[in-house]
């Protein structure tokens, strides 16, 4: 295969779409307030730690594209950073916008401002505007870090240093320093941990894929026994992305059309559904139906598929408009 050429982990589009699913549940049913028995509580909150695959799965697929080109300095770092905020800088502008003209004030304004720079991943402060998007600072922190985070785990023996390294980090980030999930420091075990995955990503596809999945049932469960402890998570989602690779490309739920989809605007639905949620409130439909499990459950479908549609709608939208103002400069260039 050529070195150009960017290997595709279908399957994995399946990990992205029940990662976002997970966190929709969280998020509804925190804000929603809903009175849930114990268990199905339990499933809906399992999607607090199923937001960090992101972060793996962000590592891994970064890997995949553009750790080898970094490396052999075969890439055009000004087009690599030009394309990372393009693809999401003008979805998440709009949404900047619309937060900060629903309820303006001068914090908001600040806010606002930082979002749109998307480097307020730096700061310790979780905003208000589009308050999930602390996530997406994040994931820029990374973006930026990216050739170091190649230099970093070179190879295999340096990237289980840094791996062990980060895990202290993490220890010490939030025991010491007193940070959060918000941070590189405290969260960057995650991102190290899809970069080893990339680089064992050939022994992976080889290995057994029932016995992968073992492990990430016997990790799920060890998960909830020893009270969601964190390290325990670390092994899970890794198990499930390594599971991930090895089905690919075979007769799997994980892949098929839909979760492709739905995979391809994943980062706009996470952007974007707590605007939705808060739309559907306004409706008066977040509790026409009481605050139980059926209520619950309409929520959630209103708030996902209200989510899909208006993340579809508006990246297209954006599409066609990128298009014009392309070819409307071409033009102009042309002429002068």
């Amino acid at each position: 295969m050529s070195n150009n050429v960017v290997k595709k982990y279908d399957a994995i589009d399946g990990l992205k779409v029940i990662a976002c699913l997970g966190v929709i549940l969280v998020h509804v049913l925190a804000n929603g307030k809903y009175n849930l028995n114990p268990i199905a509580k339990e499933v809906a909150n399992f999607g607090k730690p199923l937001l960090n695959m992101f972060f793996i799965v962000s590592a891994f697929g970064m890997c995949c594209g553009y750790f080898r080109r970094i490396l052999d300095n075969k890439i055009n770092l000004t087009s690599f950073y030009k394309k990372r905020f393009l693809r999401v800088l003008p979805f998440f502008a709009i949404l900047v916008l619309i937060d900060v003209c629903m309820k303006p004030s001068l914090t908001k304004l600040y806010e606002g401002f930082a979002d749109l720079t998307l480097v307020f991943g730096f700061t310790l402060k979780r905003m208000s505007v589009i308050g999930v998007a602390w996530f997406l600072g994040l994931i820029f922190v990374f973006y930026m870090i990216f050739p170091f985070f190649c230099v970093l785990i070179e190879n295999k023996r340096r990237a289980w240093i840094v791996f062990a390294l980060a895990c202290i980090w993490h220890f010490v980030a939030g025991t010491h320093f007193k940070l959060g999930i918000n941070n590189i420091l405290f969260t960057g075990v995650f991102f190290v941990a899809g970069g080893l995955i990339y680089l064992y990503k050939d022994q992976i596809e080889k290995m057994n894929r029932w016995i992968l999945l073992g492990i990430v049932v016997v990790s799920i469960v060890a998960y909830f026994m020893l009270h969601k402890n964190y390290w325990v998570s670390i092994v899970m989602l890794s198990a499930m992305v390594m599971y991930a690779i090895s089905v690919s490309g075979k007769f799997t739920i994980l892949d098929n059309k839909v979760f492709k989809f739905i995979a391809s605007i994943s980062m706009e639905i996470y952007l974007s559904h707590m605007v939705i949620f808060r739309v559907v409130e306004k409706l008066g439909l977040t509790h026409r139906f009481g605050k139980g499990a059926l209520q619950f459950t309409i929520t959630t479908i209103l708030v996902l598929a209200g989510s899909i549609v208006f993340a579809f709608v508006l990246k297209k939208v954006i599409e066609i408009v990128g298009k014009q103002l392309s070819k409307l400069f071409s033009k102009e260039k042309s002429v002068a």
